[in-house]
């Protein structure tokens, strides 16, 4: 069995944005138009959840289009732009909220220009629960999870589960990655505090062979036309998960990492 499932990652639906933060800004329009193609051409929606049921368990069926949609971070655009558009359709989606913002602002974006984004309040996302959308984890405050001590990133991850679980009243099992950035350290801490699947980035396709604790997503960025997004689950010139991490990726995660026990020295003085 080799099914190719396209989850596809959105952050905020709007259309203003800073210069810096606007390749994650969809307009309305377009993420209209986009879902729009979804139910045309006879996709069904599912959650991150029940894909990675389905790759724990090949028993359990995907249907015959199906695709994942998730949001990273928790944007209140999501309520007033994605959601009515998602209700209209009969869709459901993950979204991934950064807990320790909610009802606040985007203040993790200071250098791309964001810091007053709006998030979703703890309200809006009791009601999205209900309605059927999955909610899912995205850390307290949104750091490199991979450049953190393990006690620190385990303050992160489990943190962020255990208010959105007091929030919600219910079990959060689903996790994303800030950045998409994680280790085998950090991986192990998710399965740990007892989620059931984790989404990294990759911009591939992801599939029923794929790790449920480094689930591929294919990034949908400002701009992308109909016939893009068309592409886009479709797979073209994408990589299908499970993806080998990529030396590039090593070396990038030893380089960041490098780059704040730099600052953390400087700080100290030493």
């Amino acid at each position: 069995m080799s099914k190719t499932v396209p989850i596809l990652l959105y952050h905020s639906i709007a259309e203003e944005a800073s210069a810096q933060f606007r390749k994650w800004a969809v307009r309305p329009r377009d993420f209209a138009a986009q879902m729009g193609y979804l139910h045309e051409n006879g996709y069904t929606p599912m959650t991150v959840t029940r894909l990675a049921r389905t790759i724990a368990n090949r028993r359990v069926p995907l249907p015959e289009r199906p695709v994942v949609i998730s949001f990273d971070d928790g944007f209140a655009d999501f309520y007033s732009q994605a959601f009515p558009v998602l209700e209209f359709y009969g869709f459901t989606a993950t979204l991934y909220v950064v807990s320790g913002y909610v009802g606040g602002s985007s203040q993790w974006l200071h250098s791309q220009g964001e810091v007053e984004r709006p998030m979703l309040t703890w309200e809006q996302i009791t009601e999205l629960d209900t309605a059927g959308v999955e909610v899912g984890a995205h850390t307290q405050t949104h750091p490199q999870l991979d450049t953190l001590a393990p006690g620190i990133a385990r303050e992160q991850i489990q943190g962020s589960k255990l208010v959105l679980e007091q929030q919600l009243g219910k079990r959060v099992v689903s996790f994303a990655y800030p950045h998409g950035y994680y280790s085998p350290i950090v991986r192990n801490i998710v399965r740990q505090a007892g989620f059931i699947s984790a989404c990294g980035v990759k911009h591939a396709m992801s599939s029923v062979n794929d790790d449920r604790f480094a689930l591929a997503r294919i990034i949908v960025a400002h701009g992308t036309s109909i016939s893009g997004f068309r592409a886009l689950l479709a797979g073209e010139g994408l990589r299908v998960a499970p993806v080998r991490e990529r030396t590039r990726t090593r070396a990038w995660r030893f380089l960041r990492r490098s780059m704040v026990i730099l600052r953390t020295r400087s700080s100290m003085g030493g």
